[in-house]
């Protein structure tokens, strides 16, 4: 994967940061905390230019993010709702209370969630199947991201040689976030299973 993404650095410049970076939101596995730390440690050394990767792999961030949004909104709420009809433990009643929360959070949702591991690409589809207003998820797409990619890309560019330890980081606040999934899904299970127990 790095030897992928220095080799696209290499060809094409910092806007090959930022195409590694728009992959990296329609594809979570390809992780931005080892793309942005590298363009940086790659800036620091006078291959690419600072500004120019902060600028590209921002575009980067918004484009696959605007995929991922339109996924969303081909999917629609009553695709989901009726999918949620069908699958044990959910009914399409969550998806409408998830829709109406979106209403009145989804632009922090979506400003946040680009700085939180895991949900930085899935915020996109929920703000797709709402259908929120695309200049308002843009710009806040924009922000959210900026801030992220800034503070990884600089942090490889300050650490140099060794950049890397900006993804072992990043990989210890990841496992927080999917402890916190976890916990959550199963109390979400746990709830459901007695609520069906008692029905």
């Amino acid at each position: 994967m790095t030897d992928w993404i220095i080799w696209l650095m290499e060809t094409l410049g910092a806007p090959g940061a930022g195409l590694a970076v728009a992959l990296e939101s329609i594809f979570p596995p390809i992780p931005s905390e080892l793309i942005l730390p590298l363009a940086g440690f790659a800036a620091s050394r006078g291959t690419l230019d600072l500004v120019a990767v902060l600028i590209w792999t921002t575009i980067g961030s918004v484009v696959g993010a605007v995929a991922l949004y339109w996924i969303g909104r081909r999917m629609g709420l009553e695709r989901l709702r009726r999918a949620a009809d069908r699958l044990p433990l959910t009914s399409g009643d969550d998806i409408v209370r998830t829709d109406d929360w979106f209403d009145r959070h989804g632009g922090k949702a979506v400003f946040f969630g680009r700085m939180i591991p895991l949900f930085r690409s899935l915020i996109s589809v929920p703000a797709g199947v709402n259908r929120m207003r695309m200049p308002a998820f843009i710009g806040l797409t924009l922000a959210g991201s900026l801030i992220w990619n800034t503070a990884l890309v600089l942090a490889g560019f300050l650490l140099g040689e060794q950049w890397h330890r900006v993804e072992s980081s990043i990989g210890a606040l990841q496992a927080v976030v999917v402890a916190v999934v976890a916990v959550a899904v199963i109390w979400f299970v746990v709830r459901r299973l007695a609520r069906q127990r008692r029905a």
